[in-house]
C-alpha cells in the first residue's frame, strides 16, 4: 500500500518548533501539582513531544489519558462524546492540562474541561496542536495552542482518515 500525496501543511521541523513554542508560553502556567491529560488516539504524538519538551524545561506532570470519541470515522464531528476510557489517576485538587490534536468545534475540550473540573480539579488549561479558523473563540476558546490550521481535513502526526494516516511525521492536507 503507498501513501497518497498530501499537502505538507506544516513540516516535521516546523511542527518540533512550534511545540518548543508552545512549552515555553506554557512554563509560567504551570506552577505546582499537575497532570497532563493525553486526549486519544489523536494527541499521542503532540502529547509526547510536549512532555519532552516540558521536561527539558524542568516541569513533569503527571501523564494520564481520556478516551474521548467524537468523530468515529467519519470526517466530521458526530456533535456527540462518548467517554471511551477514563482517567486512571486521581486529579482532585490538582491543576489539569488537557492536551488534544485539533480544536475544531470546542466540544470535546469543553466536556473534558467539565469533565475534570467534576472530578475535582483544582484548575483546567486546555491545549491543542491544531485551532481551526472557525473554532469557537471568548470564553469558549482553547487557551493554548500550538498553531493556527487551515480550513482543510488535516491528516498525519497522530490525526487521520477512517485511521489511517496517524504515524506521518507531518501534518498534511487532505481535500
Amino acid at each position: 500500500m503507498t501513501t497518497p500525496e498530501f499537502d505538507v501543511v506544516l513540516s516535521e521541523v516546523d511542527l518540533m518548533a512550534r511545540i518548543e513554542d508552545l512549552a515555553d508560553r506554557l512554563v509560567p502556567h504551570l506552577s505546582g501539582e499537575w497532570t497532563a491529560i493525553n486526549i486519544l488516539i489523536g494527541a499521542t504524538p503532540f502529547t509526547s513531544d510536549l512532555m519532552k519538551a516540558l521536561a527539558r524545561r524542568g516541569l513533569h506532570p503527571v501523564l494520564d489519558a481520556l478516551w474521548l470519541e467524537s468523530y468515529r470515522d467519519a470526517r466530521e464531528s458526530s456533535g456527540r462524546v462518548v467517554v471511551r476510557a477514563d482517567v486512571a489517576r486521581e486529579v482532585k485538587g490538582r491543576g489539569v492540562l488537557i492536551l488534544d490534536d485539533v480544536f475544531d468545534t470546542g466540544r470535546t475540550l469543553a466536556f473534558a474541561r467539565s469533565h475534570l473540573l467534576a472530578k475535582g480539579a483544582r484548575k483546567v488549561v486546555t491545549c491543542a496542536l491544531a485551532r481551526k479558523p472557525w473554532a469557537p473563540t471568548g470564553d469558549d476558546d482553547v487557551d493554548f495552542h500550538a498553531y493556527d490550521a487551515p480550513p482543510r481535513y488535516l491528516v498525519g502526526y497522530g490525526m487521520d482518515d477512517a485511521g489511517k494516516y496517524r504515524g506521518l511525521p507531518y501534518i498534511g492536507a487532505l481535500d
